[in-house]
């Protein structure tokens, strides 16, 4: 019988409310097919069960000084340091990217858990003396309460990171909802924080399908929800959230563009098109899926594409190999029935993945990367956001036709330029519609201490991931005017005017 993957409630590992959940589903080993788990499934009450213990722990914790929670931060970060490759073969044994790929994940949420640790800093307020006569006025910033955190497959790791270190320095207890398709990773996350002295009940993970996301969403006690996935749930996320007065971050999908001008290093461009649009088997919100080449690049870039993606190993990604296998054969399946709409549609399958040859077993989730080129603006495989190894090449004659096409796009996410020209550089980055911005960098994530997040359907809510916008999103501001009378300063008495500053 496969292993049951529980819930973390109170400090522990939970089931839930029997020992043998009536509704659970299966978790597969992307690159041998074979089930590898059970997941439990949340019931509404088992929500509120949690969200309860998450109440009355997150009221102590607000109270807890900034420096013992700082204490904490730092021990989660040494702990989550001794524990990445764990955490790193637990990504790739559910998600199936590749050993280095997972582990560069872990790094890129341990930066966010860094810059959790100065929160101390961030959270200062202001204080003006004297504003008027006797009267001082500062501001503080307090925390929300229960927090709910719902991430994607993609990354198990590193979203989850993006958001409960900086909500957890900022006094929130927090109630984080992982993929269905990848959830264990979500209880070393949580044994890590446990290590580190994070008291029971601040941190929880209830694992579930959408009756665990509604019952979040809908939660009187649940006063904010961050959330990353596809635009659509991203969509409905938001709405729900607010509609029930809870502040959302709600980050959605992608169709990031890659526009290369004429001047461009190509082998540089070449490069960075391999390593961003097949990283993580294509399966990246930032991932690069449309390149748009400028007349004449095509003819010379595409080649020195292909050349590289010749070079690719796919397979098992404890092995060794470059890029792995999707996360389920149901998405693989639909990965590839994009590559064959685009070739019924006129485009060019200038390197075609569905063939190939993997290392790895014959039941594996496999997908080879793909290159098509001669791609139009009216092809699913580039109306859509895939999330698969597909890389599409759009031509077009000018920069003034690239910048039409990047922002006549509906998402927003994150964008690059390849260009020696500083000047067409700093035009493109005013100009681009787009909220992550790369200049001759093809995946621009930005460090920690910046905030991430798109433009357009790429984001739904005002408040951007991690930075101070994380701070800020995951606090209140209060401002207190006081006066306190003195021996020289006489009674203001009663005055029915407005207040004014004397």
């Amino acid at each position: 019988m496969s292993t049951l993957i529980p819930h973390w409630r109170a400090g522990a590992r939970w089931p839930g409310a029997t020992p043998e959940p009536e509704r659970y589903a299966d978790v597969h080993d992307p690159a041998t097919g074979q089930v590898s788990g059970r997941v439990a499934l949340a019931s509404g009450a088992e929500v509120d069960a949690v969200v309860a213990d998450a109440v009355a722990a997150g009221r102590e914790w607000a109270e807890t000084s900034l420096s013992r929670r700082t204490s904490v931060l730092f021990a989660f970060r040494e702990v989550l340091v001794r524990r990445r490759e764990e955490v790193a073969a637990a990504i790739t044994a559910e998600h199936g990217k590749v050993l280095d790929d997972a582990l560069g994940e872990v790094q890129r949420g341990l930066e966010v858990a860094e810059f959790a640790c100065g929160a101390p800093h961030l959270l200062k307020g202001g204080f003006s003396e004297g504003v008027s006569s006797g009267v001082d006025v500062y501001s503080i910033r307090q925390a929300l309460g229960v927090v709910a955190v719902i991430s994607p497959f993609n990354f198990p790791a590193m979203v989850p990171l993006w958001f409960v270190p900086v909500a957890i320095a900022c006094g929130n207890a927090v109630v984080l909802k992982p993929s269905e398709k990848d959830p264990s990773t979500s209880l070393l996350l949580a044994e890590i924080w446990a290590e580190a002295g994070l008291p029971d009940g601040v941190f929880n993970v209830v694992q579930g399908d959408k009756v665990a996301v509604d019952s979040l969403l809908t939660h009187r006690d649940v006063k904010a929800v961050s959330f990353v996935g596809s635009t659509p749930v991203a969509r409905y996320v938001y709405e729900t959230g607010t509609a029930h007065g809870k502040r959302v971050q709600a980050l959605g999908g992608a169709k990031n563009h890659m526009v290369v001008l004429p001047d461009a290093d190509l082998e540089a461009a070449a490069d960075a098109a391999v390593s961003a649009g097949f990283g993580s088997a294509g399966e990246r919100c930032m991932a690069i899926s449309a390149l748009v080449c400028v007349d004449p690049v095509a003819d010379r870039l595409v080649p020195l594409i292909a050349e590289r993606m010749a070079g690719l190993v796919t397979g098992d990604g404890r092995r060794g190999s470059d890029m792995g296998p999707l996360v389920t054969a149901t998405h693989r399946d639909k990965v590839a029935s994009y590559v064959d709409a685009g070739a019924e549609a006129g485009a060019s399958v200038v390197v075609d993945g569905r063939g190939v040859q993997p290392d790895g077993a014959e039941g594996g989730f496999w997908l080879g990367p793909t290159l098509l080129d001669h791609v139009e603006t009216s092809m699913s495989v580039y109306t859509d956001e895939i999330f698969g190894p597909v890389l599409s090449v759009l031509r077009v004659p000018s920069y003034d036709a690239a910048l039409e096409l990047v922002n006549a796009n509906p998402y927003g996410n994150g964008t690059a330029i390849f260009t020696h020209d500083g000047g067409a550089a700093r035009r493109f980055q005013h100009e681009v519609e787009v909220g992550m911005v790369g200049v001759n960098v093809p995946i621009p994530v930005p460090m920690a201490y910046y905030s991430f997040g798109g433009w357009k359907s790429s984001l739904f809510g005002d408040s951007h991931a991690h930075g101070t916008e994380g701070i800020h999103f995951f606090t209140r501001g209060k401002v207190v005017t006081s006066r306190w009378p003195t021996p020289d300063l006489p009674r203001p008495g009663i005055d029915l005017g407005f207040p004014q500053h004397r």
